[in-house]
């Protein structure tokens, strides 16, 4: 599989990116077992970038992460995970985290918002310790949205300094909204930019956050393709989610006018989803959460393989045109 620059660093990804955050039991469990037979396949496939943060299963994803990347050469694989959560024990557990972070995983931990620098500087040494780890090739800024501006005086600073010193190789933020992205951009020193959700076939609000990146040099990670379930399948269901909750009727009739466009030129709503992020050359690469070794499969073989021209610019049209209907 290609790897690419993140931006100006020294840092290379993997055209396609693990999101680990379904190995740590999102929404619903998976077993050790499967998660390892998921990351084995994503090795086996060229995938070399594997992305996580304490938030994922409180704690859980890093700790498989770790276990299938410890037998591996360090040199060949690249992995980041976020700050801005500490993990800390719960005063009083309920049993479930799934209420209230969304994860299939015991409620033993709580994650406590913490942008500061000793803040930081304690979630990465965590994290490190869960990867089985002495270094991580990037550290993002996880969801600073309600704390941009202990984000941008505190943890950045942070992040940066230790991206000076090389203990890490570059520095980021990610997040589901594109407006504290742009003034991160604008006021920061940083690499990369992991925007989810907002770059893909149906929603491409990120478009102004790719245009001041590109002025500025920094790289753009495409996460959540699949808008988290509606556009990973054929033709999406009526249980289809969309940004974590279900979809709406308008959302959903948009998808599958995009699967019906897909399906006439020969391919399927999931293998465009999966290679549109990749058409603006300021994206290093696209990051897609898995839980079975078979979702890694088709999703290497569709970021390899792209669509003809007349399929994106019929693809383009369509999404224009839903676009300009959403907002009439």
């Amino acid at each position: 599989m290609r790897a690419r620059p993140l931006g100006r660093t020294n840092v290379r990804v993997s055209t396609l990116g693990f999101g680990a955050a379904p190995i740590g039991n999102l929404h619903s469990a998976i077993d050790d077992r499967q998660a390892q037979l998921t990351l084995e396949a994503a090795w086996d496939v060229g995938v070399r970038y594997y992305d996580t943060a304490p938030h994922y299963g409180l704690g859980l994803s890093e700790r498989r992460l770790g276990d299938a990347l410890a037998h591996r050469p360090r040199g060949e694989f690249t992995i980041s995970t976020k700050v801005g959560r500490l993990l800390e024990p719960h005063p009083a557990p309920t049993g479930s985290d799934l209420t209230t972070g969304g994860f299939a995983v015991p409620d033993t931990l709580i994650r406590r918002p913490d942008y500061s620098r000793d803040g930081v500087l304690r979630s990465l040494e965590d994290s490190l310790k869960r990867l089985r780890l002495d270094h991580v090739d990037i550290v993002y800024v996880h969801d600073p949205d309600d704390h941009l501006d202990a984000a941008l005086g505190h943890a950045l600073p942070t992040l940066v300094a230790l991206r000076d010193q090389g203990v890490i190789g570059a520095v980021g933020v990610g997040a589901n909204t594109v407006a504290p992205l742009l003034r991160v951009v604008a006021e920061a020193d940083v690499d990369a930019v992991m925007v989810a959700g907002r770059w893909t076939l149906l929603d491409r609000t990120a478009r102004p956050l790719l245009d001041a990146c590109a002025e500025r040099g920094v790289a753009v990670v495409a996460a959540a393709p699949f808008n988290s379930g509606l556009l990973s399948r054929t033709y999406p269901a009526s249980d289809a989610t969309f940004d974590y909750g279900p979809a709406s009727e308008s959302a959903l009739r948009r998808a599958r006018h995009l699967a019906e466009v897909s399906a006439r030129h020969g391919t399927a709503l999931p293998h465009a989803a999966l290679r549109f992020p990749l058409r603006d050359p300021g994206v290093a690469c696209v990051v897609a959460g898995f839980r079975t070794p078979e979702e890694v499969v088709s999703a290497a073989r569709w970021a390899a393989t792209d669509l003809t021209e007349e399929a994106w610019v019929d693809l383009d049209t369509a999404a224009a045109r839903v676009a300009e209907v959403r907002s009439s």
